[in-house]
C-alpha cells in the first residue's frame, strides 16, 4: 500500500507535465487591450483536446500570440483572413476586427484554430505537410465543423463532382469563395478520416512524418490504405443526402420556402377574389336584367 502511494506521488509530476496545455503569451497594442483581455480569459485547458488530436504529450515552448489592428502591417492579408500562424516559429496573429469570419465563429474558435496549426507543425517535427491536412485538423480543433461547413461543402460540390486533393491544395491560394470551399472540403476529409480510422489517426500520421516518412507513406502506415484510395472512397461516400440535406435544411432554403408559400398564398387569394368579383358581377348583371324587365329600382 505504501509502495503504491509512493509510486503515485512520484508519477503525479509526470502526469501533470503530460497534461500541461500550451502556454500563450498575448501581445497587443493599447487599442486592442479589451480583445487581448478576452483572449487571456479563454480557458486554455481545452487546448489539451488539440494536443490529443495531434498526438502531442508536450506542448513545447510558449506560443506567441500577436493581436493586430486594421491598417497595421499584421493585417496586410486578404480581407477575409481573420488569423494566421507561423507553425515552425510558434507565432500566431489574430485580427479581432475580422472575427467572426468563416471558418471560425468566435475569437475563441479562431485562437484554437491557429494554435492547432502550431501544434500540428510541432507534432510533425517541422516537416512539410499538405495545406488541406493542416486546415482540416485546425477546423476540427477549433470545434467549428458543423452545418455551415456541410453547406459550404455542398456548394463546393455543385459545380464539380470531385475536387482532387492536388486541386484542393491550390484552392487555398484562390479567392474568398474558392478558399471557403477548400476549407469545407478539408474539414470534411479530416472529419471523415477520424471517423474511419480512429481519433488518434492524425497523431499517428504526424508521428510518422516526424520520423522522416513522406506524408503519403505516413498516411499509408497509419491507415492501411493509400492516400489516393482514401480520396476516392471519400468522394464515393458523398451521397445525395449528404450533398443536399444541408442545403434543404439551411436558413436560406427555409426563407426561400416561406417566400414561395407566401407568393402561392397571395396568388390563391387573388384567384379567389377574382372569382368572387365575377360572381358579384354576374349577380349584379342578373339583378339589373330583372329590374329592367320589371321596371323596379335596385337597392
Amino acid at each position: 500500500m505504501v509502495r503504491a502511494l509512493v509510486f503515485c506521488l512520484l508519477l503525479l509530476p509526470a502526469l501533470a507535465a503530460a497534461q500541461r496545455p500550451p502556454e500563450l503569451i498575448i501581445q497587443a497594442p493599447p487599442s486592442l487591450e479589451r480583445a487581448a483581455s478576452r483572449v487571456r480569459s479563454i480557458d486554455t485547458s481545452r487546448l489539451l483536446e488539440t494536443m490529443r488530436l495531434v498526438g502531442l504529450k508536450d506542448p513545447g515552448p510558449p506560443i506567441q500570440v500577436f493581436l493586430g489592428p486594421e491598417g497595421s502591417d499584421l493585417a496586410q492579408v486578404p480581407p477575409w483572413v481573420s488569423g494566421y500562424a507561423f507553425g515552425d516559429e510558434g507565432v500566431i496573429v489574430l485580427l479581432p476586427a475580422r472575427t467572426p469570419s468563416y471558418p471560425d465563429s468566435s475569437l475563441e474558435e479562431l485562437l484554437r484554430h491557429e494554435v492547432a496549426h502550431v501544434l500540428v507543425a510541432r507534432a510533425a517535427g517541422g516537416r512539410p505537410l499538405p495545406r488541406w491536412f493542416h486546415e482540416g485538423l485546425a477546423m476540427i480543433a477549433g470545434l467549428s465543423w458543423g452545418l455551415d461547413d456541410r453547406s459550404q461543402l455542398t456548394l463546393a460540390m455543385i459545380g464539380d463532382r470531385e475536387v482532387s486533393l492536388e486541386r484542393l491544395e491550390r484552392a487555398f491560394a484562390g479567392g474568398q469563395g474558392e478558399v471557403h470551399g477548400a476549407y469545407a472540403i478539408a474539414g470534411a476529409f479530416a472529419n471523415d478520416l477520424l471517423r474511419r480510422h480512429g481519433d488518434d489517426v492524425a497523431g499517428r500520421i504526424l508521428a510518422n512524418v516526424g520520423q522522416g516518412l513522406s506524408f503519403e507513406e505516413a498516411f499509408l502506415r497509419a491507415t492501411g490504405i493509400s492516400l489516393a484510395d482514401a480520396e476516392r472512397a471519400f468522394w464515393r461516400r458523398q451521397t445525395f443526402w449528404y450533398r443536399w440535406v444541408p442545403v434543404l435544411t439551411s436558413s436560406v432554403t427555409l426563407w426561400l420556402l416561406i417566400t414561395l408559400l407566401a407568393i402561392w398564398a397571395m396568388g390563391k387569394r387573388r384567384a379567389r377574389d377574382a372569382a368572387l368579383r365575377r360572381i358579384w358581377e354576374e349577380e349584379e348583371e342578373r339583378r339589373l336584367a330583372e329590374s329592367q324587365d320589371t321596371g323596379e329600382p335596385i337597392n
